[in-house]
């Protein structure tokens, strides 16, 4: 075995809980930043343009976000230390598997459908929901 198999296979069982994301799925990347005064926390909400590498250890998704009318896109090696948590906000029904067309769109333009997809709904339901409970209106009595 070479050198090289062994640090990825060492990669893939270190590897943290990873949802399956798929461009087109707008997602919240938990990021630690190391400053001056220590490690803090960073959020970077963004459309996912595209994963690469599927689930090697060098895997990479690219994300894009709109900050003060300038479009910002960040490359994140998904295994990285760096990286506590990704969560996905929602799906999006696309049909490409590289989404690069969104750079050249406005804002209005470069909206994505909306996907119905079950895991991603019970992930934000209340936790009443999530119990079975569900709010009932009162009955008429007549």
């Amino acid at each position: 075995m070479k050198p090289a198999d062994i640090f990825v296979k060492s990669k893939i069982k270190e590897q943290k809980e990873i949802p399956d994301i798929k461009p087109g799925d707008i997602v919240k990347i938990y990021e630690t930043v190391s400053e001056e005064k220590g490690k803090k926390a960073q959020i970077f909400e963004g459309v996912v343009l595209a994963r690469k590498h599927k689930k090697e250890a060098g895997a990479t998704i690219t994300v894009r976000r709109i900050i003060d009318r300038i479009g910002v896109e960040k490359i994140f090696p998904i295994l990285s230390p760096a990286i506590q948590k990704i969560e996905i906000v929602r799906r999006a029904k696309v049909r490409r598997a590289k989404l690069y067309y969104l750079r050249n769109l406005s804002k209005k333009k470069a909206r994505l459908k909306k996907k119905e997809d079950p895991i991603i709904s019970e992930m934000h339901q209340s936790p009443q929901e999530q119990s079975g409970e569900e709010k009932k209106a009162p009955e008429n009595i007549n």
